[in-house]
């Protein structure tokens, strides 16, 4: 896989022994930024994702596709010693290692940090988990769903009259990723000052909580129990979906000059001059009844002709698309994140493109998710120094596939 020598990661490899969504999307991360990542799998069906989601052609999966571009696989069954023994060479050469096993699994088999570190000082070994590799609930497996109810997630997602709703999207296990992105980066810096690695402990739950953000902050100063708003925000007024004559339209409002200019574009200054209305916390205090107004407003015109009323006042609305039209407006755009790439099995496959737009160092160009071990071989031979008969052996034990 060519490296553009101006990737910013060029150089650095990563050894990606994690699964499902929250370490490979860190991975990707770094492949798109040029890192060399090679995935651990096992020759036993691989990763989880292969065997979740819709088949395509070729019988690759939805879900293993979205999460796994830009890097290389290997597979390799390191419950052997012959397999064990190639993680430890990969890893005495590798910048970053991250995992997401069970409390104590990679230990077993003297893959854990503290074994590691001895063969590479210098390797960042990310640890990702439910709760943290310390403390009471260190053993508890942590999916995405179960941390969007424990962090208090799902209690203000939904509508208010509604049950507790979980986001659309695996929300905790992608922020998690990035957040994770975020530490390996910052490990590599303090690598070029000191010369060590050093351990990363990275818990799903930290960052659900750290996600919380505002109302987090309301329930620690305010003292109170956060709540459902739907599409309404906790904070700010008027920040919500309204009807127009041919569909909703998201308004938000930031702060009181906008909503003076909103009311200008609605051709309603009494309601921009009304008391209860003029400040933020007036229009919190009295929403109910300055939606009631907005509505009578909305409703009479087109979305297309309030989009155009208020980007004339520079009052922010939009729409409420479906992801198909999310999509159709990405591909007939500029920024290249729907993208085609030639795939081993598929033919070619569409991917969404990374969001990172460098301009001094741009991320890689897009390489299709590798197929289950495609690059077992390749990898033995450059990494390790293996001839084809010391492979074949391997082959024969079981060791790789």
């Amino acid at each position: 896989m060519t490296r553009p020598k101006q990737a910013v990661l060029s150089g650095i490899k990563v050894l990606d022994m994690s699964r499902i969504l929250a370490g490979p999307w860190c991975a990707m991360t770094l492949g798109d930024l040029g890192a060399d990542v090679i995935k651990v799998e096992n020759p036993d069906g691989g990763d989880d994702t292969r065997h979740l989601g819709t088949a395509i052609q070729g019988g690759e999966r939805t879900y293993y596709l979205c999460v796994n571009r830009n890097k290389r696989s290997i597979a390799i069954d390191f419950r052997t010693p012959e397999g064990q023994q190639i993680i430890r060479g990969l890893a005495a050469q590798s910048d970053v290692l991250i995992e997401n096993y069970k409390l104590g699994d990679l230990a077993r088999y003297g893959l854990d940090y503290e074994t590691l570190r001895v063969l590479n000082p210098k390797l960042i070994y990310l640890s990702i988990s439910g709760y943290g590799r310390e403390g009471p609930n260190a053993a508890r497996l942590g999916y995405d769903f179960i941390l969007q109810g424990e962090s208090g997630l799902m209690s203000v997602t939904g509508d208010p009259e509604g049950p507790p709703m979980k986001v659309g999207v695996p929300f905790v296990d992608i922020t998690t990723g990035t957040y994770a992105a975020q530490a390996v980066l910052a490990a590599l810096l303090a690598r070029e000052k000191t010369g060590e690695g050093q351990l990363i402990d990275i818990a799903l739950f930290d960052c659900a909580l750290a996600n919380l953000s505002i109302i987090a902050s309301n329930a620690l100063l305010l003292g109170t129990v956060p709540r459902r708003y739907g599409n309404t925000h906790v904070d700010i007024s008027p920040y919500e979906t309204f009807p127009c004559s041919d569909g909703d339209i998201i308004i938000t409002v930031a702060n009181d000059a906008q909503f003076q200019r909103l009311c200008q574009a609605l051709g309603r200054p009494d309601i921009a001059a009304d008391p209860r209305f003029q400040k933020n916390d007036g229009r919190l205090k009295n929403k109910a009844a300055l939606r009631e107004l907005l509505i009578g407003c909305l409703a009479a015109r087109t979305r297309e002709q309030w989009y155009e009323a208020l980007r004339d006042v520079d009052v922010a609305a939009g729409s409420v698309r479906n992801v198909s039209e999310a999509i159709a407006v990405a591909v007939d755009g500029e920024r290249e994140m729907v993208v085609e790439v030639p795939h081993p099995t598929a033919g070619s496959v569409k991917l969404i493109g990374s969001p990172l737009k460098l301009r001094g160092t741009p991320v890689v160009p897009t390489v299709a998710p590798p197929t289950l071990g495609q690059h077992t071989d390749e990898i033995l031979r450059e990494s390790l120094g293996m001839d084809s008969r010391r492979i074949a052996q391997l082959r024969d034990k079981g060791a790789i596939a």
